[in-house]
């Protein structure tokens, strides 16, 4: 077992017209402006470039063979659209690509799937889009957009399944005072390879929460990115992986607090099995000079089941004003709690079923938090199903 957590970085910045850090990127819609990235890069130095297919450099983006469905709730509309429509949803989430990916994505793929809320319409069930691929030697891109409508409420959850080799960039803006939940599901099968860009742009005192969930796939890296449109602004940003033998799955947050008095609450959750399985969470937190007022707070946990995985963890907060309300953040990475099996063994529980509700309390709470009941058995089950590996192993 290698366990890396890394020291934390946390520093207040000087103000000057240029900070220079990796949470400054320079973004551009031209892809010349975006070189190939290699391992010396900050941002992509826990990648294993070789397993990306190319997607993150020039991979050709083919005729997609994932098939894309989607349940369409009232007042909601859900279609693929292209020419000037799709044209003009590029950068809805006030983003330009810092990318070569992204960038390729936006500027290559003529169409968009687009979720649109109208404002004040509050959506009763889940706007549910699967997406399932069946060819891992197919690569090739994906756009989505979703745009909120200014107090508007909805839940949309993207579902990915199935084999491909997909580079995708999803888009959200949220209307002021709108609440929102976004989850993205990778449960893919082995030979998958998923490298996606989620970017938000949160309205004045809305509410935004972002879920990234990691199961399946042979390596798995999303970005999940926030800024703030004004003031009041709430994001939580949640996730939950469970990698086996081989698997690589990375999780990148960005919350960068752009307005005052805006807030941001992070909570990722892994657990590791087998040997060469690695994860990587990144949090970075950027407090501009302009966000005086804000709160946030982010903690990773990683549970280590066995010998053989690498875990890294690297909390970043930077910070440009001194006048904020709070900023913090929490990480560690252990194995089992050796005092919570001896006290379950202790009252007659077996040693598997011990480990069992030992790794479903620890993803209990989370799974709670995500706030979509048509969720939760599903994920429960997966874990139930991760677990009968580990215990396979141990015989």
């Amino acid at each position: 077992m290698t366990v890396t957590q890394e020291p934390a970085a946390a520093r207040a910045v000087e103000t000057t017209d240029k900070v220079l850090s990796h949470l400054h990127p320079a973004g551009s819609w031209d892809v010349a402006d975006h070189p190939v990235p290699g391992r010396k890069d900050e941002i992509w130095r826990f990648t294993p470039l070789k397993r990306l297919k190319e997607l993150h450099a020039d991979a050709p983006f083919r005729t997609s063979t994932t098939t894309c469905t989607w349940n369409t709730p009232d007042g909601v509309r859900v279609e693929g659209v292209d020419g000037a429509e799709a044209e003009a949803l590029k950068g809805i989430s006030g983003w330009v690509p810092n990318s070569r990916f992204a960038a390729r994505v936006l500027a290559e793929v003529p169409s968009v799937l687009l979720v649109d809320v109208p404002a004040d319409l509050e959506v009763a069930e889940p706007v549910m889009v699967d997406l399932a691929g069946t060819d891992a030697d197919n690569t090739e891109a994906g756009r989505v957009a979703l745009r909120f409508g200014a107090h508007s409420r909805a839940v949309v959850v993207l579902s990915h399944s199935g084999s491909a080799a997909l580079a995708q960039v999803v888009e959200i803006a949220v209307g002021d005072g709108a609440d929102v939940t976004v989850v993205s599901l990778q449960d893919w099968a082995d030979d998958a390879v998923h490298l996606s860009h989620h970017q938000a742009k949160v309205g004045r005192d809305a509410t935004y929460k972002h879920v990234a969930i990691s199961f399946g796939g042979d390596l798995v890296r999303m970005d999940a990115n926030v800024t703030y449109d004004g003031p009041g602004g709430s994001a939580e940003l949640l996730g939950l992986y469970f990698a086996d033998a081989g698997q690589h799955l990375e999780h990148r947050i960005f919350a960068d607090h752009t307005a005052p008095r805006t807030k941001s609450n992070v909570v990722y959750k892994g657990a590791l099995q087998g040997e060469d399985a690695h994860t990587v969470w990144i949090g970075n937190v950027l407090i501009r000079k302009v966000a005086e007022g804000i709160d946030t707070y982010e903690e990773n946990r990683n549970l280590v089941l066995t010998d053989g995985c690498r875990a890294d963890s690297v909390p970043n907060l930077e910070i440009e004003t001194g006048e904020i309300e709070g900023a913090g953040h929490a990480s560690a990475t252990a194995r089992f709690d050796d005092e919570q099996l001896f006290y379950l063994r202790s009252r007659g529980v077996s040693e598997e079923e011990a480990r069992r509700l030992v790794v479903h309390g620890f993803f209990a709470d989370l799974i709670r938090k995500i706030g979509v009941p048509a969720l939760e058995e599903r994920l429960q089950t997966t874990v139930e199903s991760e677990l009968e590996r580990h215990l396979l192993e141990l015989g």
